[in-house]
Formats: C-alpha cells, sequence, structure tokens
C-alpha cells in the first residue's frame, strides 16, 4: 500500500518557483516600455502610462480574494494552472492590441485572470507546513526577486530587437510554459490528507490574524516599492553622468541582497519574526532617508550605493520574517483563501505607492521617498500590536 505523502517534494517546490519566475519576468519586465507603445496606439504623449502601470495590479487586488476561495473548493493546482493560462492570454492580447481600448482591456485581463503569486502560495500551503513551508515561501519571494532586478535588463535587451508587441507575444510563452511544467505536478497533500481535509476547521491556537498578516504585508510592500518607479531619474539626478549599466546594477542590489542574505536570516529569524519585522520596516525608512536628502556632488555616489545596501538589508530582514508569519498564519486557515486576501493587501499597496508616488513626484524624483520614512518608522513601531497572536481557538470547531 502507499505511503502517506508528506507534502510537495524539494523538486515540485523548485518547479512552482521556476514557474511563477518565468510568468513574473514577463509581467514585470514589460509595463515600463508601455510609453513605447501608446504613441501608436492614439495616446501621443503617453499621458496614460501611469494609470496602464498600476491597472493589472489593481484589478489583482480585486481578483485575488476570489480566485482563492475557488483554490480552496476545487483544489489549487486546477486555480494555479488557469492563472498562468490567464496570463497567457492577457499577453496575447496586447500583443494583437490596435488602439487603447484592445489595451486596457488586455492589461485588465492580465490582472483579472493571473494572480500566479498567490495561486502559488496556496498549492505550497496546502501540502506544506512549519519550517517547510516557510522556506518555500523564502525561496517564491527570492523567485520574485530574481524576475524584478533581471526582467528589465532582458526586456531592454529584447528591445533593441522588437517592438513592443512582438515583445509581448514572445511574453505570452513563458506563462504558458508554466501551466504544461505545473500540470505535470501532483495535486498537493497535507501529510498525507487530501487539500480538502488540509483546510477543515482545527482548533489549533491562533497566529497572527489575518488584518495583522494584510497590514504587515501591505505596509511592507509600500514601503520599499514606492522606491522603485523613480530610481532611475533620480540616480541621474545625483550622480549625472553614470553609466546605464551601473545604475541597472544599483537598481538589482537591494535585490541581489535578499537573494543572499535569506537562506541565513530566514533559519536566524525563527522566533523572532517580528523583531525582524521591525528591523525590515526601519531599515526600510532609513534607506529612504539617504536617497531623500543626499545630494549631487563629490561623494553622492557612496552614499547612493549605502542606501541602496540599507534597502538590500531592509529586503533580507523584512521579506524572510514575512514567510515565517505567513506560515504561522497558515496554521489551521484555509490556504487559498488566506493567500489570496494577503495577495489582496500586498497588490494594495502597491497601488497606493504608485499613486501616492505619481502624486509627489511633481516636487521631484526624491519626493516619493518621504512617504516611506513616515509609513516605514510609524509601521516600526507598531509591529507588536498588528502582529500580536490572536487569543482563543483559530477557528471554532464545527458540530
Amino acid at each position: 500500500m502507499n505511503q502517506p505523502s508528506d507534502g510537495p517534494g524539494r523538486a515540485h517546490v523548485v518547479t512552482i518557483t521556476a514557474a511563477h519566475c518565468a510568468s513574473a519576468f514577463a509581467a514585470l519586465g514589460l509595463p515600463p516600455y508601455l510609453p513605447r507603445l501608446l504613441p501608436e496606439l492614439g495616446d501621443p504623449d503617453a499621458r496614460w502610462a501611469g494609470l496602464l502601470y498600476v491597472l493589472p495590479t489593481l484589478c489583482t487586488a480585486l481578483a485575488a480574494p476570489v480566485w482563492g476561495r475557488l483554490a480552496d473548493r476545487h483544489g489549487p493546482k486546477p486555480l494555479l494552472v488557469r492563472a498562468q493560462f490567464g496570463l497567457a492570454v492577457a499577453f496575447g492580447l496586447a500583443a494583437i492590441a490596435q488602439n487603447m481600448t484592445s489595451l486596457v482591456i488586455a492589461l485588465i485581463a492580465q490582472g483579472l485572470l493571473g494572480g500566479t503569486y498567490s495561486a502559488s502560495t496556496a498549492y505550497l500551503a496546502a501540502g506544506l507546513r512549519g519550517p517547510r513551508l516557510a522556506g518555500a515561501l523564502a525561496l517564491m519571494q527570492g523567485s520574485a526577486r530574481t524576475a524584478l532586478a533581471g526582467a528589465p535588463v532582458l526586456a531592454g535587451l529584447l528591445s533593441t530587437m522588437l517592438d513592443v508587441r512582438e515583445m509581448y507575444g514572445m511574453a505570452a510563452l513563458l506563462p504558458l510554459a508554466a501551466a504544461v511544467a505545473t500540470l505535470i505536478l501532483p495535486a498537493p497533500t497535507g501529510g498525507g490528507r487530501s487539500v480538502r481535509a488540509a483546510a477543515e476547521p482545527t482548533t489549533a491556537r491562533a497566529g497572527i490574524t489575518v488584518a495583522g498578516m494584510c497590514l504587515a504585508e501591505g505596509g511592507f510592500v509600500l514601503v520599499t516599492v514606492i522606491t522603485f518607479p523613480y530610481f532611475l531619474p533620480l540616480a541621474h539626478q545625483i550622480a549625472p553622468g553614470l553609466a546605464p549599466v551601473l545604475i541597472g546594477l544599483l537598481f538589482a542590489a537591494p535585490h541581489l541582497c535578499y537573494l543572499l542574505a535569506c537562506a541565513f536570516t530566514l533559519r536566524w529569524l525563527r522566533g523572532r519574526a517580528r523583531a525582524g519585522l521591525t528591523a525590515g520596516y526601519a531599515l526600510a525608512a532609513a534607506s529612504a532617508a539617504v536617497h531623500l536628502f543626499v545630494a549631487p556632488g563629490s561623494g553622492a555616489l557612496a552614499w547612493l550605493v549605502v542606501g541602496r545596501l540599507v534597502l538590500g538589508a531592509a529586503l533580507a530582514l523584512g521579506l524572510p520574517s514575512l514567510s515565517l508569519l505567513a506560515t504561522e498564519a497558515a496554521t489551521g486557515r484555509r490556504p487559498g483563501k488566506l493567500f489570496g486576501t494577503v495577495e489582496a493587501a500586498s497588490k494594495s499597496g502597491a497601488v497606493l505607492a504608485g499613486v501616492t508616488a505619481s502624486a509627489l513626484a511633481g516636487f521631484g524624483p526624491a519626493a516619493p521617498l518621504a512617504i516611506p520614512v513616515v509609513v516605514g518608522l510609524a509601521l516600526a513601531a507598531a509591529v507588536a500590536g498588528f502582529t500580536r497572536p490572536a487569543p482563543g481557538p483559530l477557528i471554532a470547531p464545527t458540530s
């Protein structure tokens, strides 16, 4: 007789992570090139670029909780494959867009039909528990960091040979390949239990509340992502004449810090997740302050490097802490609903970051960095309160 499974094996976790990275490369690498496409579609000054940039993120925030609940009902694997096929369809629609309306439809489809990150984490949480789940979630964050750092570089190389619609057409192949890879994986099980049984109500003691997890995740996205959109013009302002390749390396540096340090910090932060998250918020605020107050001139480049490395330290401490807290939150909860809700909070933080950055950018490329200074310090001071474990049973047992 077959022995019960201990959940997804290492090869399955790596496959899920690589599939997400492939999908994320396309989703993260192409939006910066929308201003090049818009004049061909009737927007000669690319005035709609900012709104179109955040449109898929906003739609993902709206759709993620719905897809999460469906994952609990029908299993996370079919919903993950659906998300990957959904991205392929959306990129295909963008590749054939002939006017603004068709492009908007494609970007809305990308947000509503995608959501590969929350679907991937729900798949992992349905079959893993404790340290193995925390490690898998940290690996997923590594996938996102790899895509965020590498996608603009790859897209930049392709842009010298292809137009934007051709790039979207090629991008559609990545989530298609991810879907094929996912289809051959088994449905996840938790220690031999079915996904449905793994999601049954339990009487385990509560960890961090869902609301606390959402605030932790959304807040961290806000104080870190807001530094991304305007880094290139800020770097040009602080260090005029800096070679584009060096600017690209500086942009990628915080994400590389996470990739190099996450395995160590994840082990070190076990039992210290709240302290790590506090440090992550504080370091994000410190990094923004360095970027905000450094002035052009002698030594400016050195301070810019310091600011990027401090942000890297924020990611290296904050993201593993969030993985550990998510593992705590997942105990006894339905994974699809939990990670769909958390993904909605994360995307809401990204949308808020984009909107506030756009509103403040008129005062200069450094102005948006005032937000993470203030919000990062406020969140660091409040971590102990909003991450406090809830008393009593996590979910009341059913009769």
